[in-house]
Order: structure tokens, then sequence, then C-alpha cells
């Protein structure tokens, strides 16, 4: 069965049009990812725990080492919680150790989930990501190896639930 020059133009016109309708969402979707990496990211890192109790024993450790004293920084926790993680928040105890041995500490509480229980992170299948400052516009007061040390800060003994812990720390746009 032969094929007329027309028929054969238009099926390979109905191709080109299918292949354009899934490479533009695609190029558009790369534009966006591309367009939101600024560079802005010092330092930025998970640790796993463990998702059936993650004890208070335990701490999520994170060593930084830092030259520039005059660049103004902001500071974050992540948090990656199962969606059957049982609370809708969670406090960590947070110690930073100084390049001279001193050591700061702080206690934070994160909220995780709204009084309805929404999720305020970023759901993606059954986990959820969240994001928050618990230092913002700070420099490093010396320059030298700073270890943040997190650590489980529920009344629970061991909380199940919670995934990973992360420390991000991004350049301030303050000068």
């Amino acid at each position: 069965m032969a094929t007329s020059p027309a028929a054969a133009v238009a099926v390979a016109t109905e191709g080109d049009n299918m292949s354009s309708k899934f490479i533009k969402p695609i190029l558009i979707a790369l534009a966006f990812v591309l367009a939101s990496c600024d560079g802005s990211v010092y330092y930025s890192e998970y640790v796993h725990v463990d998702e059936q109790g993650w004890n208070p024993a335990d701490s999520a450790c994170f060593d930084v080492e830092v030259t520039d004293t005059n660049r103004i920084y902001n500071f974050l926790v992540e948090v990656r919680n199962s969606v059957t993680y049982p609370y809708s928040n969670t406090f960590l105890f947070i110690n930073t150790t100084f390049p001279d041995g001193s050591i700061a500490r702080d206690t934070m509480e994160y909220p995780l989930a709204d009084p309805a229980g929404q999720w305020y992170g970023k759901r993606s299948g059954r986990y959820v990501d969240t994001r928050y400052y618990f230092r913002r516009n700070a420099r490093f007061p010396m320059p030298g190896t700073y270890h943040f040390a997190l650590t489980n800060g529920m009344r629970d003994s061991a909380v199940s639930g919670l995934k990973d812990i992360g420390l991000r720390i991004e350049f301030s746009n303050l000068k």
C-alpha cells in the first residue's frame, strides 16, 4: 500500500506536534530549576536518623569549615519527616562548638503541621520536607571548623517518624 506525499507530511507533522507537547514543558521546568540555583548556599547537608526511633543520645552532626568571617549568613534546619510522624511539631537542641572550643546551646521548636493536621512543608510521597531559620543575618566570629550537633529534644525517649535532619547555611543578602 503506497502512502501519498501529503499523508507522509501529515504523519510527520503530527509526530512533531506530539514531541513538542512533551519537550516544551520539560524545557520550562528545566528553566525554573536552573533559575532557582542562585549559588547562595554556603553549606547544605542531611544526616539520616533512625525513623523507627531517634534517640536523644544520637546527634545529627555537621562540621563546617569557615574562612570568611566578614560575610553574613542565614542558618537553617531542615526536617524530613514521614506523614506518620505523630506530632505537629518537633523540638531540637542545637549545640554549636566554635573553633576555640566554646559552645553555644539553643533549644528550638519547629512546627511541622497546623492544628488541623495539614503539613507545612513540601510533601513528596510519604515524606514532608520543612525548612526553618534558627539564626538570621549572623557572622561566624572566627575562622576554623564549627561543629553543629542537632539532637532530638522531644519528651519521648525515642521519636519515630523523623527521617533526616539537615543543616543549611546560606549567604545573606545583607552586606
